[in-house]
């Protein structure tokens, strides 16, 4: 009414007039101080400092210098007698990452729970964890050398369970080099289970705005986290993320394959020509023989998706292996169980990234189909072509991760994945259960060798009954796995 908005004039202390407000109520006037009034020339000034009056995508950052790969050699020369987990070779990479005086202070860890879970407590001394107002408390730990420090400067974002708030800390680090001008590298880590699960809509708008950066899926897998409950058992986190188009997925089974990928996607993002994509590698809290990295590795098998580790036995049968995380490490011990009990000689590829090399095949045909042509030969087909015999595909994760590469695979293919909810036990009777073990591994090979007429079916059959595939408790002593040469 007239009366509000003269009450509201009166309240506020704009100069105009009664006359012009009875002129018309329905429009009251726009009051302007002029230019030269100080709020004006504060508000002009603040627009300046922050980039202008309109939205505008600037990416005029310098370059960052991604770290030799030299330099990360205690990551790369396997782990001896140790067993260590991929979440802590995970941990000492980026440790060593940060010791780099430029790249260090751009790494921005953000932990939306628990960071001893995944070994990043001994970042607490030197790094500390960030808070506005200090330490203003004294913590439960602070006799221990790796206490929980927080600090004004500090540079680990802690975030609690608050997976909302850790996305949105991950998007404003990870498009900081458009909105600043300052790359960071955002670190993401969290309970595998817990991140596109619950926070896929977040990391799609972050693919929106184009962010760059790290995220970790941490204690991965459907059956290395043990008596944590079905709900910390991750098994399909590897095809959510596949449907986001500027994800990378990863799921290295080995340390020196994670110092490969971190270093390369270092420069991915952030060197001369940047892209604006996101690493996902899954990490897993098992420990396991970590071997040095081979001195003849296929290095760019190991970026786009495969590349042969090994090859065990001598028999006159041959068989093919492809395996990624943890189902890298039954897989091996399902090579001396068929070279020793069958005679059956394998090939074991690492298959790091089970999305990219799907991805590669879909752009390949729907390139092909654009133009009328051939589609050209998938990267996944040229490194299995050279093998001869079937292919097994096993990992920690569903069938449905294995089964994107089944059209490019030459040859028989079965997949073996942990599908359904997770079960609580052992690692060694989840896997039983699931029928992902080295066991299960054995099975799908003949079972492949079968289809191949190479065996008769009543080999299969016995060797199904021998290793009681169907039967959860009687899991086997893996303490005794083989050394990886």
């Amino acid at each position: 009414t007239l009366e509000d908005l003269k009450s509201f004039r009166d309240k506020q202390g704009i100069p105009i007039s009664d006359e012009a407000l009875e002129k018309d109520p329905a429009v009251p006037p726009y009051y302007h101080p002029g230019n030269d009034a100080p709020e004006i020339k504060y508000m002009l000034e603040r627009r300046k400092e922050l980039g202008g009056f309109l939205p505008e995508r600037r990416v005029n950052f310098t370059p960052l210098k991604a770290p030799s790969i030299d330099k990360l050699k205690s990551v790369r020369k396997g782990s001896g007698k140790q067993e260590v987990a991929t979440t802590m070779a995970l941990v000492r990479t980026f440790k060593e990452v940060m010791r780099d005086k430029e790249l260090g202070k751009r790494v921005v860890p953000i932990i939306p729970d628990e960071a001893r879970t995944f070994g990043m407590d001994s970042w607490f001394p030197t790094l500390k964890i960030w808070n506005p107002r200090g330490q203003n408390y004294v913590p439960v730990d602070h006799d221990l050398m790796l206490s929980y420090r927080e600090a004004t400067d500090g540079q680990i974002m802690h975030e609690g369970i608050s997976e909302a708030g850790a996305v949105a800390s991950f998007t404003a680090a990870a498009t900081s080099y458009a909105t600043h001008g300052e790359p960071m590298i955002p670190l993401y880590i969290f309970y595998s289970m817990f991140g596109f699960q619950r926070t896929g809509d977040a990391f799609w708008a972050a693919a929106d705005q184009m962010a760059r950066g790290f995220i970790i899926g941490a204690t991965a897998g459907r059956t290395t986290l043990t008596g944590e409950g079905l709900q910390h058992m991750d098994g399909h986190s590897p095809v959510l993320a596949s449907t986001n188009p500027s994800v990378l997925q990863y799921d290295p089974a080995f340390g020196y394959e994670i110092a490969h990928l971190v270093t390369r996607g270092i420069d991915r993002m952030y060197g001369e020509n940047g892209e604006s994509v996101m690493y996902y590698l899954t990490v897993y809290n098992e420990p396991v023989h970590q071997p040095a990295e081979p001195e003849n590795l296929d290095v760019e098998g190991l970026h786009r998706g495969i590349y042969q580790f090994n090859t065990v036995g001598n028999g006159d049968l041959e068989a093919n292996i492809l395996a990624s995380g943890v189902g890298v490490h039954e897989s091996l011990r399902a090579q001396k169980i068929l070279d020793e009990e069958y005679g059956v000689k394998t090939n074991l590829f690492s298959v790091t990234s089970w999305v990219e090399l799907a991805r590669e095949g879909k752009r390949l045909n729907k390139e092909a189909l654009q133009h009328g042509a051939e589609p050209a030969k998938p990267f996944v087909t040229k490194q299995l072509e050279s093998v001869e015999g079937p292919f097994v595909g096993v990992s920690d994760f569903v069938s449905d991760l294995h089964e994107q590469i089944r059209p490019y695979v030459p040859g028989t293919y079965v997949a073996l994945g942990t599908d359904g909810f997770g079960f609580a036990d052992t690692r060694a009777a989840a896997r039983r259960f699931f029928n992902s073990d080295a066991e299960s591994v054995v099975v799908a090979v003949l079972e492949g060798l079968a289809r191949d007429g190479k065996v008769e079916r009543s080999v299969v059959e016995k060797a199904a009954k021998d290793l009681k595939l169907d039967d959860p408790t009687a899991t086997v002593d893996t303490t005794e796995a083989p050394a990886i040469e």
